[in-house]
């Protein structure tokens, strides 16, 4: 097992200006933020990312200037995925990951493939990528997936070294714990849940929430790794009523909101999202001020 992807990745979010550019001080201000805050690596270009907005040419510069930025030397995972798997093998030829540790490549989406489709296009990008891959199911927006027996065949492929699963399915985490090579990486893509995930298993947490509460939520995990359950529940349970609102006008508005409350970054973000409502922040301000989180 790659004892780096331990504990907790954050999924960066992209900051944006009024004008909707990528705001790069304020990036440099964010990846700052969370390496002081003990995060263990970074995640460049994930959903939270905004990824589906952002261009080929602002995906390599934002890659770029995080590894330039890099001021911990965290190790960095990119997101290189998709549902046309021959661009996907197109942009593996054609990206230069010196110094990208793994690639985290999404479930295909829109189309809908079969099990046996999701096994052969992540087979043709594991076998293709230069770096290490790591799987990332996350049903609620590909709609297909992953399911266990699919998973656990993918797991025996050598350059597939885990997976961040967001399916909110315990019997499926539960499974998956149980079948899955003991060297496997097993990461949680649900903060809610990682505490009670981490007791049957599983290894750590690809974060949204991590972005402005980096502290915590790596002292929470690390609570959970470490074999201290009530440390790490207590901490949990800080963020259980922030889970609904941090979603409610979809992801990254909110987590960009609380970031915004604490002074990191814009709360700007790229068609066809929009920026949180005023309720929404009223409400986030209220649970980070209940929570002692400001």
């Amino acid at each position: 097992m790659d004892t780096r992807f331990l504990g907790v990745g954050v999924a960066l979010v992209t900051p944006f200006d009024t004008n909707h550019d990528i705001d790069y001080t304020a990036l440099k201000k964010l990846i700052d933020f969370v390496s002081e805050g003990g995060v263990n690596y970074l995640v460049v270009q994930g959903t939270t990312g905004e990824t589906s907005t952002t261009t080929a040419q602002e995906k390599l510069d934002l890659l770029k200037f995080v590894q330039d930025n890099n001021s911990k030397k965290l190790p960095i995972v990119y997101g290189l995925g998709g549902n046309n798997t021959r661009a996907v093998l197109e942009t593996l030829k054609q990206t230069d990951l010196s110094g990208v540790d793994v690639i985290l490549s999404v479930c295909p989406y829109y189309n809908k493939p079969s099990q046996r489709g999701l096994i052969a296009h992540f087979t043709a990008i594991a076998d293709a990528s230069p770096v290490p891959v790591l799987l990332y199911n996350v049903p609620g927006r590909t709609v297909v997936n992953m399911k266990i027996e699919t998973i656990v065949e993918l797991a025996k492929h050598p350059n597939i070294i885990g997976i961040k699963d967001a399916c909110a399915n315990f019997d499926q985490y539960m499974e998956l714990a149980k079948l899955c090579p003991s060297d496997f990486l097993l990461i949680s893509g649900d903060d809610n849940h990682v505490s009670p995930m981490i007791s049957i298993g599983w290894k750590g947490v690809i974060s949204v929430i991590a972005n402005a509460f980096p502290k915590e939520f790596t002292e929470m995990t690390w609570h959970a790794l470490e074999n201290r359950p009530d440390e790490a529940a207590a901490i949990q349970y800080r963020f259980l009523d922030m889970d609904g609102p941090l979603y409610a006008e979809s992801n990254p508005v909110g987590i960009k909101k609380c970031l915004e409350i604490k002074g990191i970054c814009s709360s700007e973000v790229r068609l066809p999202l929009v920026k949180a409502s005023d309720e929404l922040g009223v409400q986030l301000t209220a649970i980070m001020t209940r929570e002692g989180l400001l």
